[in-house]
């Protein structure tokens, strides 16, 4: 048991020395996403459906030219509260391709609810072309794939706050991030300062958002900070989209565990109870 509990702690501290280390080789200008209260932090957290639709209108308007969402389907948005009708509306809006026909032709046609989003671009040549050789990132999984190391003893605590909001912390802080360059930093031509990017301090993307970009018809505020969060709440959906459920089972496995745990007590001290000692 010591030996094992030595091997546990020898890994942690050998974890934390690595996080620390690459944190010790970040440039002095990158900067750690500040932590953002969102309503699906924490054990019980749950999506705000209203800023799931607010999100996907800021994808929608303002990302989706250039980025892909290749594994959602449209059907996926009844998730967010719109209805069938709805869905097959804003399906209908674009075109996808299908065939072969009769004629072994490829044809376009509306799209349906089964169709998955279309991708801007034909293929991964074509999306770097038209961005300077540099593809943009499929946004279906960004939110779960991004976000900044926190380490040691911070990724811990994690653990048991059970913080997974990382990605979305960091698309925040990245579209809200963007500033003129320090005095003596240099970015390539081209690129954009921003000191919360995870590889390097610009990037080939320029600001997406500005304020009243995007119309809300719900009265909520039409900023940049507001569509960052928006946006990246609907990410963090993209990416888990079942994440309510996860909880929801964990919760009733947890209480399960507790029920059967307290049954197995009762019944040990019953048996042992008739035994001498």
């Amino acid at each position: 048991m010591k030996k094992l509990v030595s091997t546990l702690l020898s890994l942690v501290f050998a974890a934390g020395l690595g996080t620390a280390a690459l944190a010790a080789g970040d440039s002095e200008h990158h900067k750690k996403p500040e932590e953002q209260k969102w309503s699906f932090s924490g054990p019980f957290g749950m999506y705000d459906k209203a800023q799931l639709q607010r999100g996907l209108k800021v994808y929608i308007e303002a990302c989706a030219a250039c980025h892909s969402l290749d594994r959602i389907a449209f059907r996926n948005f009844e998730a967010l509260g719109y209805s069938e009708e709805q869905v097959k509306s804003l399906a209908a809006e674009y075109e996808v391709t299908d065939g072969p026909n009769e004629e072994g032709e490829m044809f376009e046609r509306p799209a349906i609810p089964a169709d998955y989003f279309p991708n801007p671009f034909p293929n991964p040549e074509a999306a770097a072309y038209a961005n300077n050789g540099a593809a943009p990132p499929d946004f279906s999984l960004i939110a779960k794939a991004r976000g900044s190391i926190r380490g040691f003893p911070q990724f811990v605590i994690d653990i048991f706050t059970m913080y997974a909001e990382g990605g979305p912390d960091y698309i925040h802080a990245l579209l809200t991030g963007y500033e003129e360059p320090p005095e003596g930093v240099e970015v390539t031509e081209g690129t954009y300062y921003n000191p919360y990017f995870l590889n390097g301090i610009s990037l080939a993307m320029p600001p997406p958002l500005d304020d009243e970009l995007v119309t809300y018809d719900d009265g909520t505020p039409e900023t940049v900070d507001q569509y960052s969060r928006d946006v990246s709440a609907f990410l963090m959906w993209a990416a888990e989209p079942k994440l309510e459920t996860r909880k929801s089972l964990g919760f009733k496995v947890i209480i399960f565990i507790l029920i059967f745990s307290g049954l197995l007590y009762l019944s040990k001290k019953s048996v042992w109870s008739r035994v001498e000692h």
